[in-house]
């Protein structure tokens, strides 16, 4: 009989498409699958008591808790939010009451879900660590306690890029597997036909994703200073910084934040690719899918020297250091021959995310044929209360 899925993740399934929705769109394909529940953090509306709400979308059960809005709080918070202490408990009863398989297969994003992974009893417990959230701004208190106690208790630990997987394997007895981001070519290749089709006009220099505190905003306020005959174009939400922070410069544009749908048609506007990342504790242990989905859609790219874009892409992706030598690189790299950088790549061939979704599902089905039977977890009582008295030291 399948087995419901239960992801426990901090982004939103309608937010940014990022590894968690191309993974767990994939893992619904399986046989072994039943019911994918995508459970989110909580957000504030007009309601007197925490609320359970969901929906249905893209073949998965969105599912979140409603909070009382409070005038000095914005209206999304993490799972530790004051407010949602009862999420896991309604969250179980809530599954049960919708006839969710008990003992469920849960997958984590977050260490912070870590007492929710816990009120679910469940048969196996994976965790994906796509990021180093602990390094991040706003990073909530207690959330590198809590990742230690998961990544020791967990039965499958997945690592999102190379430095992560050195720095978490160290943590765990057991084995954890590295399986960097990948890319669907086919999504991506649109995007080659349709720039095929653009009129000559002015050279775009073009960035995709969340712009945060990870990008270097001086270095883009630079670029565009050096190449002011080219347009520089920052699609994606702001988040974690300020709009008013944003560089001015008159070649600058922030359409904003572009669906996967449209972002084939997005990069067909671009003449090279950007990662303007800035080399600080929250970019040491990315692994930007974007280098990726800019291959394959045929896009020359320019990055910061990002570890692990290094150690995965010094034969395709150009390297600089400011804005004079990104400058420098794009316009070389414009001229270089789309056929040479798809043979370095080979993207369908190392990259796919089909085949990187069935490789980490065959190792989830390996642990679930070594447990028949539910594993308990210990709900981490100690690290809730070292992480309430760091909150209560830092306020």
């Amino acid at each position: 009989m399948p087995t419901d899925l239960v992801v426990l993740s901090h982004l939103r399934w309608v937010f940014v498409w990022q590894r968690p929705q191309h993974l767990v769109s994939r893992f619904a394909a399986e046989d072994e699958v039943g019911r994918i529940w995508f459970v989110e953090e909580p957000i504030t509306e007009d309601v007197d008591s925490p609320v359970m709400r969901s929906e249905e979308r893209d073949g998965v059960t969105r599912v979140w808790l409603a909070i009382p809005a409070l005038e000095d709080r914005p209206g999304l918070f993490g799972f530790a939010a004051a407010g949602a202490e009862r999420y896991p408990e309604l969250l179980a009863e809530f599954l049960a009451e919708q006839g969710s398989t008990p003992a469920p297969i849960v997958l984590l994003y977050t260490p912070m879900a870590y007492d929710m992974a816990c009120a679910l009893h469940p048969r196996l417990t994976c965790y994906d660590v796509m990021d180093d959230l602990a390094s991040f701004k706003f990073a909530p208190a207690g959330l590198r306690l809590r990742q230690g106690e998961l990544l020791r208790s967990a039965d499958v630990v997945f690592a999102g890029g190379r430095t992560l997987h050195r720095s978490i394997s160290g943590q765990r007895e057991g084995e954890s597997h590295l399986f960097p981001s990948g890319v669907d070519p086919r999504h991506y290749a649109p995007s080659r036909a349709l720039r095929s089709e653009r009129t000559e006009g002015q050279r775009v220099a073009g960035y995709v994703g969340v712009v945060d505190e990870r990008l270097d905003l001086e270095l883009l306020s630079g670029l565009a200073h050096e190449l002011p005959d080219w347009t520089i174009r920052v699609v994606g939400p702001v988040l974690k910084i300020e709009v008013a922070d944003l560089p001015t410069e008159p070649n600058i544009e922030y359409p904003g934040m572009a669906l996967y749908e449209d972002l084939p048609g997005v990069m067909a506007g671009f003449d090279v690719a950007l990662m303007p990342f800035a080399l600080n504790e929250a970019t040491r242990s990315i692994s930007p899918t974007k280098t990726l989905e800019y291959l394959a859609a045929g896009l020359p790219v320019v990055s910061t020297r990002v570890a692990d874009v290094v150690s995965d892409y010094s034969g395709v992706v150009h390297f600089a250091d400011d804005a004079h030598g990104f400058a420098g690189a794009c316009r070389i790299v414009v001229e270089d021959a789309v056929e040479d950088r798809d043979g370095r790549a080979r993207l369908e061939e190392r990259h796919s995310w089909d085949a990187i979704a069935d490789k980490m599902w065959r190792i989830v089905e390996d642990a679930l044929a070594d447990r028949s039977a539910a594993r308990p977890l210990t709900p981490p009582r100690l690290l809730r209360a070292r992480a309430s008295e760091s909150e209560h030291l830092a306020s």
